[in-house]
C-alpha cells in the first residue's frame, strides 16, 4: 500500500511540528467510514444524510500512521469543534489522505452532483477545497469549468 511522509514545521503550533506518515486504507476500511456515518431512509434506502466532517476525520485517523512522540493527533482532536486541530493544518492532512485514498476530480464530482447546496459546502470544505468563510477555491473552480465544458 502506498505511503506517504509529511513533515509539518512550527507554523501550526510548536505542538504540531514534526514528522507524520499516512498509508492508503482498504475500501472496505473506507466505505465503512462513510456508512457509519451517512443516514439512510428506511424506506427508500436513499441517502438522508451524511456528516462528512467525520467521514475525513475518520479517513485521515486511519490513514495515519506515524506521529510526533507527543501524539497531537487523536480522533478527537480531528473531530473536536472547539478543542480541533488547526483549519489549515487539517486541510493539509485532507489533501494527503484524499490524494493517496483516491478521491479525485470525478468521485468529487459524481458526489456533488448528488448533494444540496449546503451539503456541497460542508463536503468541499472536509476535503481542503473550500476555504472557510469563502467559496469555492480556485483549483476546483477550474477542475468543474474543465468537466462542465467536457460534458
Amino acid at each position: 500500500m502506498r505511503s506517504e511522509g509529511l513533515d509539518i514545521d512550527e507554523r501550526f503550533g510548536k505542538e504540531y511540528a514534526g514528522h507524520y506518515v499516512f498509508s492508503e486504507i482498504t475500501w472496505a476500511k473506507r466505505s465503512r467510514i462513510c456508512h457509519r456515518n451517512t443516514k439512510y431512509s428506511k424506506m427508500t434506502g436513499q441517502v438522508e444524510s451524511s456528516d462528512f466532517v467525520a467521514i475525513q476525520a475518520e479517513s485521515i485517523w486511519a490513514s495515519l500512521k506515524q506521529q510526533p512522540e507527543s501524539k497531537p493527533i487523536s480522533l478527537e482532536k480531528l473531530l473536536g469543534e472547539e478543542e480541533g486541530i488547526p483549519i489549515e493544518l487539517g486541510e493539509l492532512f485532507s489533501k494527503v489522505v484524499n490524494r493517496l485514498n483516491g478521491v479525485g476530480r470525478d468521485e468529487l464530482r459524481f458526489l456533488l452532483e448528488q448533494l444540496s447546496e449546503e451539503n456541497r459546502t460542508q463536503l468541499l470544505a472536509s476535503l481542503g477545497y473550500a476555504k472557510s468563510s469563502a467559496g469555492l477555491s480556485s483549483s476546483l473552480e477550474g477542475s468543474q469549468q474543465k468537466a462542465s465544458s467536457s460534458s
